[in-house]
């Protein structure tokens, strides 16, 4: 469908139907009063500011830990203990001795 065609059948069909009159008397006129009290965006620039330094800075630190991760020399005397492994056994040590109890 033709969108001229489409804009002049609903602004016949908007002028055919009578107002609402449950809609409070300048209503459209609070509503607007309201949103032009809120806090103007040029107010919030130093908040934007910060929080782009912030998001910047929490990159670096990732990157710098990442590169640690993946750089860093293995301290540990064998290479292939599994860290889950080893995590899962120091989780469930307590439930294995609470087992053993009679």
């Amino acid at each position: 469908m033709n969108l001229v065609e489409l804009q002049s059948k609903l602004i016949a069909a908007a002028r055919a139907s009578a107002p609402d009159d449950r809609v409070p008397y300048a209503f459209e006129k609070r509503v607007t009063a309201l949103i032009k009290s809120r806090v103007a965006p040029q107010n919030l620039d130093a908040w934007v500011h910060g929080l782009w330094r912030a998001a910047l800075s929490c990159l670096a630190i990732t990157v710098v830990c990442g590169a640690w991760a993946l750089l860093a020399p293995m301290t540990s005397a064998s290479p292939t203990e599994d860290l889950s492994q080893n995590f899962e056994n120091t989780l469930l040590a307590s439930v294995d001795q609470n087992d053993a109890t009679p």
